[in-house]
């Protein structure tokens, strides 16, 4: 009986392959020049038509599969970005994680890298173009089969699938990490992207999945980010880099030529003015509260003095603003209804563990509002540390997502440009800001009656009056202003 079906399978794949032949020859076309050539054989043609059917766009050249990389969803509701840099080129080999193209939403910039290994075939949009979430960005003509490009190039929705998040990168953050941890990222709904990897070269361990998930969840966590940022003194001498550091302050913004063209000129909202257009309308239908005052920072000026040095020592710069922040977040201590927040219909009001204190920035992408995140259980200098940080990535417009989302409590140094007072507004779903003035050399009396030179900053509170009372702001400020007019009392509440 076996050797009859062995006979019989033998005899059905001989048939088979006679009439693949007859269908080759059946197909020949004769072109003008009369040189033959061959149409697709019908088990072919009819093997394609059942890929389209099933949804795989996945064009089959010589030198391998064509795949459509598509803009993956970036989360928050981001449906369009714009395309800012290219960093191919038609007919360029590239690697997986190599960087493809930079694109800004309204939110962030973020640097797209390539999840397969080939040689780019088509660029679908040109710079400056807006690019929707779900449409192909470029065609990679890949070097693995064809049944890995059917398996990975399915598109059920116009978000892509949250495999794809892990091949996305925020500038200077390459998301690497094993398929266990990817699958643990997947599983708790994260993407890669907005993770801060502690291994080597970056890449993602499973703690960071862990600690990335307690911070959303309201856990008090050490943040990880300074596990890699190490001063010039935790660094060996045989290990030091011979080659000079870049510095990290900021660089100082240089006044352009001013440009007069005689015409109109109109032109779309994109990027961050366009978050800016919807973040101020949300923003103006909260009732605020205003609230001003001076501070005396004379005692204040004399401790960062007596740092400064040292600190430039360790390789970080050490200005003002991380002990108003600490102080502010001292503050929050005693009076956390200033570090909540209120649903939209302000029936509920969620009151955050994490002190996570924004500073809003004047950049050349516009104004922007990353945020030191756990405030609370960090020192002046770990502040200071972070400060730097995010300063550097905000002048080099790099700062991502992570940097910029989550923040409970923001504070705008508006007297760095040289204004003494201010109305801030708040950013939802927050519900105060405060705006700091520049520091003037004024005469005030001192405790013995005598009039004397002090540092003088004015501050300006705005709070959400449909939860937050005058007395409370007031209250708040007063903690605040103390700390800052007698730093040593920082001391006794420091972590």
């Amino acid at each position: 009986m076996a050797a009859v079906t062995r006979c019989s399978f033998t005899l059905v794949r001989r048939l088979l392959s006679l009439q693949y032949k007859r269908c080759c020859s059946r197909f020949q076309i004769t072109t003008p020049d009369s040189t033959p050539s061959y149409s697709l054989p019908m088990h072919h043609a009819f093997i394609s038509k059942r890929c389209s059917a099933r949804g795989f766009h996945t064009n089959f050249a010589s030198g391998g599969p064509i795949l459509q990389f598509k803009l993956s969803d970036i989360g928050e509701g981001i449906m369009e970005v714009t395309v800012k840099e290219w960093y191919v080129k038609e007919g360029d080999k590239v690697s997986q994680f190599d960087s493809i193209c930079e694109v800004q939403s309204d939110k962030a910039s973020v640097t797209i890298t390539s999840r397969y290994d080939g040689v780019i075939r088509k660029l679908y949009y040109e710079v400056d173009s807006t690019a929707l979430v779900g449409t192909p960005l470029v065609d990679i003509e890949t070097e693995s089969g064809p049944e890995v490009a059917q398996e990975e190039d399915v598109v059920e929705t116009p978000a892509m699938s949250h495999d794809e998040h892990t091949h996305q990168e925020i500038k200077g953050h390459k998301t690497q990490a094993t398929p266990a941890v990817r699958r643990l990222a997947m599983e708790n709904n994260i993407k890669l992207s907005e993770v801060v990897g502690t291994g080597k070269d970056g890449r993602i361990l499973k703690e960071d999945i862990l600690n990335f998930l307690a911070k959303q969840t309201g856990a008090i966590l050490p943040p990880t980010p300074f596990l890699e940022i190490q001063t010039s003194a935790a660094i060996p001498s045989a290990t030091k880099p011979k080659e000079k550091v870049a510095p990290l302050s900021a660089p100082s913004h240089v006044m352009p030529k001013p440009v007069f063209t005689g015409k109109d000129v109109t032109e779309p909202l994109k990027g961050f003015h366009k978050a800016m257009v919807r973040t101020m309308t949300a923003a103006l239908k909260i009732p605020h509260f205003g609230y001003c005052d001076e501070v005396d920072l004379t005692r204040l000026v004399e401790l960062r003095a007596e740092l400064k040095s040292l600190s430039e020592s360790r390789g970080v710069k050490l200005s003002y603003m991380p002990f108003f922040i600490k102080a502010a977040s001292l503050g929050l201590l005693h009076f956390p209804i200033l570090n909540a927040s209120v649903d939209e219909f302000c029936q509920n009001i969620t009151y955050k563990a994490a002190h996570n204190i924004g500073l809003a920035m004047d950049t050349n992408q516009g104004l922007l509002v990353p945020n030191v995140k756990n405030v609370q259980v960090l020192s002046v200098f770990d502040i200071a540390v972070e400060l730097n940080r995010l300063q550097t990535l905000g002048a080099n417009g790099q700062l991502g997502t992570a940097d910029l989302m989550g923040g409970t409590f923001s504070l705008s140094n508006i007297g760095s440009i040289g204004g003494t007072y201010a109305k801030p507004v708040i950013l939802p779903p927050e519900v105060a800001i405060g705006a700091l003035g520049k520091i003037q050399i004024l005469p005030r009396f001192n405790s013995a009656g005598d009039v004397a030179k002090a540092h003088i900053m004015n501050v300006s509170w705005s709070a959400d009056h449909r939860i937050i009372d005058g007395a409370t702001m007031c209250r708040f400020s007063n903690l605040w202003r103390s700390y800052l007019e007698n730093p040593s009392t920082m001391v006794l509440d420091l972590k």
